[in-house]
């Protein structure tokens, strides 16, 4: 039997991807689905920047660049540290820093836990 992660937004990463386009949104719980069945995103890169097993789910549209920093490494969640559209063509230090520190949150909460 294949188990589902949970998925679990961190901070106002929920917020922020309400924001996104209809498509944009459609598209990435589809990828977000896949990394929870333990699968990989058709468009990702990791972010050893931010944390080992850091992922950036990357989705174009014809609105914009739109980014979903994830993690997927805890044995029963796939956090989503933070979800934003990207406006230039590096991403920038404060959407890095963000990303970090709920990572950082979340390897905590997560290591309370045993």
């Amino acid at each position: 039997m294949n188990t589902i992660k949970t998925l679990a937004f961190v901070g106002d990463s929920l917020k922020h991807l309400r924001s996104f386009p209809a498509a944009v949104r459609q598209d990435i719980g589809f990828q977000l689905y896949k990394v929870q069945r333990g699968q990989q995103p058709r468009d990702f890169k990791p972010m050893p920047s931010i944390g080992p097993g850091v992922q950036e789910l990357r989705v174009w549209d014809e609105c914009g660049t739109f980014r979903v920093v994830y993690t997927a490494q805890f044995q029963e969640y796939v956090f989503v540290l933070h979800s934003f559209q990207k406006k230039t063509m590096q991403t920038s230090q404060s959407d890095i820093d963000l990303a970090k520190r709920r990572y950082r949150q979340v390897k905590e909460q997560q290591h309370g836990k045993n």
